[in-house]
């Protein structure tokens, strides 16, 4: 599990705050959902927006009063249709995007119920780990693709002999 202070400190490799910028700067906490089936990883892409077209892990922004678990939960009922069981921190990422800076925890999931309807993305993928670079990320959700690299063939991850991936 990765853990970052939220303060100035940022992860090697990982877009660095501009010193003073970010006081002045609107920030979003948002949550990401890390779903796999079969051995591959679910993907969305955006359908609007300044990054439409992008792809990203589905989530959003944490509402007040929500934990993080909690706000990916909801998200996901809004965004999929989809009850999720909410596993384990995988992955933190700071970035500075023009307009605002983006702190994004990313949980392992699991699909409890539900099929994956897509009612705000544009389109999705189940992505192998070799697929990961076939598609066109988000800068911050692009930063997180080294840390979940070893969750491939982990146990919960639905690494074993490939089942047919659920209807998208």
């Amino acid at each position: 599990m990765v853990r970052i202070d939220y303060g100035m400190m940022v992860l090697p490799g990982r877009r660095r705050p501009v010193p003073g910028r970010r006081n002045t700067m609107k920030r979003i906490q948002v949550v990401a959902a890390l779903i796999f089936h079969g051995g591959k990883l679910f993907a969305t892409q955006r359908g609007y927006g300044a990054w439409k077209g992008y792809w990203e892990f589905p989530g959003g922004k944490i509402e007040p009063g929500e934990t993080p678990r909690e706000a990916l939960a909801r998200e996901i009922r809004e965004e999929l249709d989809t009850v999720i069981g909410v596993g384990p921190l995988a992955s933190c990422v700071e970035y500075d995007y023009p307009e605002f800076h983006l702190s994004m925890q990313c949980f392992r999931c699991e699909v409890v119920s539900g099929n994956l309807t897509l009612l705000e993305h544009e389109a999705a993928r189940w992505l192998a780990r070799e697929e990961l670079d076939s598609v066109d990320w988000l800068p911050a959700d692009r930063l997180i693709l080294p840390d979940i690299l070893p969750l491939f063939g982990a146990p919960g991850s639905g690494g074993g002999p490939s089942e047919q991936d659920p209807q998208i």
